[in-house]
């Protein structure tokens, strides 16, 4: 009796301990979703940070002529290996929660679409050599199932590490030909950019100084989109500075012979004043000297900076190509009247040297030149008028000396 009295009170404590209302076991599932929380605020509070602008080092093992191919395999590697991998189409957190970081990828990979489409243009090579990275570029950045995104730019980047290595030992494209499009391009992105970083300041006025005109920009950007645009910005610039400088290196004697390299690297400082570093946790939206500053204009600021440099040295190298191009054949032109010698002159010039000349062929000038020297008096007296036929045609003879 006492044994079963035992028991009935052991299996009433052991049901109340098992009651969902007793608390006991929430308790470690709260502690697990509070270390969860805590992990994944971790983990993307350190995926949101982007890489810094560093000068890439020149690959060695590259041709000449292949640091542009080598710069876009860099933002593809960047966009698959920086901490988190690519994260603009994760379906669970921390990546479904974050949006700065997705931003920049996006800028960076507009970038990447666009030399990915002008790299037959920079590199002087066939379009047929780059026809699997473009199309592997162009996909969907949102894409999580197969084929992912992912999955595309691991293929763009083994199609340009093919590209690299058959392209060892080719040279090296002279001039400025095929810049003018692309950077072209990169001017209309940059332009862009602007208006739209632009539309966060709801005061027009505040628009005085950046060379834009109220009517022509998009509805005002909502608060919660703000950082979105900035980070958009913020990721474009970083990947033109990566392909700036690459171009740079291709093309640095073409550059400073067309007198473009001091503004293609006032191009790439503007740009890269842009990526300094974000002290404020959040984007600010401010306006003028107020308490809070307004990091959108700061960032319009250098963008059309660049804007305007990026056009001119559309102008310039487009200019330039222009001027290669019509250049030989005008030094054709003018070096044939210098190459040309009529065979009186060589004649002439052989006998007053006097060297290579035979005796016998000298003999043979002598006497043609007494012929020669004969027939020209006689068609000297010839040509000359004698007085009374000078008076008849009304005409007076000259005087002689």
């Amino acid at each position: 009796m006492r044994k079963r009295q035992a028991t009935e009170k052991r299996r009433k404590r052991v049901e109340a301990l098992e009651r969902p209302q007793y608390g006991w076991i929430w308790k470690p599932l709260l502690w697990l979703a509070g270390l969860y929380l805590l992990t994944t605020v971790g983990l993307g509070i350190w995926w949101s940070r982007p890489p810094a602008v560093v000068p890439s080092p020149a690959e060695d093992a590259t041709a000449p002529g292949s640091q542009a191919p080598a710069a876009l395999r860099g933002l593809v590697t960047t966009l698959l290996d920086k901490p988190g991998g690519y994260l603009r189409n994760d379906i669970a957190p921390p990546g479904l929660w974050l949006d700065n970081m997705p931003a920049w990828e996006l800028g960076v990979l507009h970038q990447a679409r666009r030399l990915g489409r002008a790299l037959p243009a920079v590199t002087g090579d066939e379009a047929a050599a780059f026809e699997a990275v473009r199309a592997r570029l162009e996909g969907d950045g949102d894409d999580w199932f197969y084929p992912s995104t992912e999955h595309r730019l691991e293929q763009a980047r083994v199609a340009l590490t093919g590209y690299l290595e058959a392209a060892d030992g080719a040279a090296a494209p002279g001039g400025v030909a095929g810049l003018a499009p692309w950077l072209s391009g990169v001017a209309d992105d940059l332009d862009e950019l602007g208006r739209r970083l632009s539309a966060s300041v709801g005061n027009p006025e505040a628009l005085a100084d950046l060379d834009l005109e109220a009517q022509g920009l998009p509805r005002e950007t909502p608060w919660y989109r703000v950082d979105n645009v900035f980070f958009e910005a913020r990721g474009q610039a970083w990947a033109t500075v990566r392909l700036l400088e690459a171009v740079r290196r291709d093309r640095r004697q073409a550059l400073e012979r067309a007198g473009l390299l001091p503004r293609w690297e006032a191009l790439e400082a503007e740009l890269s004043r842009s990526q300094r570093r974000l002290w404020s946790p959040v984007v600010l939206n401010g306006s003028g000297f107020g308490l809070f500053a307004n990091h959108s204009l700061v960032m319009a600021n250098h963008v059309l900076r660049a804007r305007d440099l990026a056009r001119a040295l559309a102008d310039a190298s487009g200019a330039a190509e222009d001027r290669g191009a019509v250049a030989p054949a005008e030094e054709v032109g003018a070096a044939a009247p210098e190459t040309t010698f009529e065979p009186e002159e060589t004649a002439s010039a052989a006998e007053a040297s006097g060297e290579g000349v035979p005796a016998s062929s000298a003999e043979g000038a002598e006497g043609a030149e007494g012929a020669e020297g004969a027939e020209a008096a006689e068609s000297a007296s010839a040509a000359t008028p004698s007085a009374g036929e000078a008076d008849e045609a009304g005409l007076s003879a000259p005087a002689s000396p």
